[in-house]
């Protein structure tokens, strides 16, 4: 059903890209690493996300919330559970980078629908509708820029089927300039 998202060229432009920025960042990267061992031992928060096809996939982000932390959606989870650092580091969006290591490996892609959690079963149920978990996840997409995050979940995953089911591949470049020029909200936390 998806088919331009699932294109060949889609996994090259996610290859070349994100190796790219890795290869670039590579300083930032090292930085965000010392920095976040400053508030805790293990600064690489490794977490299993739902994949295409509901296959699971280990999501790396740089930990920006405390080690005992429930396994909740960012907008579930307490704003006092975000380390001091880590609320920089979500406000500039750095925690996401090492996702680009997922869309390297080919979890992952820079444009799709967000990775979600198991226990979102309203999200995925929404998800399911659509069909979206025939394409990958994304780092970002039309309802990240739209600042449409997990609390919603209709409107999620109306608005990535909309993404999707007219993606090409100058709407990939768009999205990614979008996302690039700050447009991409992410997740919020709860007060």
């Amino acid at each position: 059903m998806y088919e331009m998202i699932n294109s060949k060229y889609i996994r090259i432009y996610d290859f070349i890209i994100s190796l790219t920025l890795i290869i670039f960042l590579i300083p930032l990267m090292i930085f965000l690493l010392i920095i976040c061992l400053s508030e805790s031992p293990k600064p690489i928060f490794v977490q299993k996300r739902v994949g295409k096809n509901q296959v699971p996939f280990n999501l790396y982000k740089f930990r920006t919330m405390k080690v005992n932390s429930p396994s909740l959606a960012s907008h579930l989870v307490s704003q006092n559970q975000v380390t001091p650092i880590g609320r920089i580091i979500r406000l500039l969006k750095l925690d996401e980078l090492l996702q680009l290591i997922n869309v390297l490996k080919g979890d992952m892609s820079l444009i799709g629908p967000r990775p979600c959690l198991f226990n979102q079963k309203e999200l995925i149920s929404e998800r399911d509708k659509y069909n979206l978990f025939s394409v990958k996840p994304g780092i970002s997409g039309l309802a990240q820029i739209k600042g449409i995050d997990m609390s919603k979940p209709f409107l999620l995953a109306k608005t990535e089927h909309n993404m999707i089911s007219n993606f090409s591949q100058i709407k990939y470049f768009k999205y990614l300039f979008l996302t690039f020029s700050g447009k991409g909200k992410g997740d919020r936390v709860k007060k």
